[in-house]
């Protein structure tokens, strides 16, 4: 079956019992969970610098950022190694995830907005929901969910070798 025009690639992984998804062509790599070095005075969310083949990489546990209780890694806890294009950079990150699933196509006409609920809640960040059978995947655009003042808190800093 051919990808069409109107398909895109997703990397699908799960917070809790939540599914998410990120499109296929942020993801650098997909790495086993490690303790990172931790960075003093960031943010709770922010777990540290891994080491990323050379590169120090600053990683992220989205469960807090989402407001969710702290990831409690397991033997299926992985980190999305990211690439996210912001509006004046290329920004890597790591990306805590209690697991990951797959690589799945979603057509645009499965992707529906972002839930209205009646009020207002920061769901900026949420590009689109697909509806599945097992229950809903939420698709994260995560230059949204990382704002300027985060961006400017998890970018590391020159440091002396």
């Amino acid at each position: 079956m051919a990808i069409s025009s109107s398909e895109a690639q997703f990397v699908t992984f799960s917070l809790g019992e939540e599914v998410f998804a990120v499109t296929v062509e942020v993801v650098r790599e997909i790495l086993d969970y490690e303790e990172a070095f931790k960075i003093p005075n960031g943010p709770d969310y922010l777990l540290g610098l891994r080491n990323v083949r050379g590169q120090g990489v600053p990683t992220i546990d989205l469960r807090l950022k989402l407001g969710l209780s702290k990831t409690v890694p397991t033997p299926h806890t992985r980190v999305l190694v990211l690439d996210i294009p912001m509006a004046d950079r290329l920004l890597s990150l790591g990306l805590v995830a209690d697991r990951v699933f797959e690589v799945t196509p979603f057509r645009q006409d499965q992707i529906e907005q972002a839930p209205d609920i009646g009020i207002k809640w920061r769901s900026d960040y949420i590009s689109g929901v697909v509806r599945r059978d097992t229950g809903f995947v939420v698709i994260i655009d995560l230059a949204r969910l990382l704002s300027a003042d985060d961006t400017v808190a998890i970018t590391p800093r020159d440091v002396a070798a």
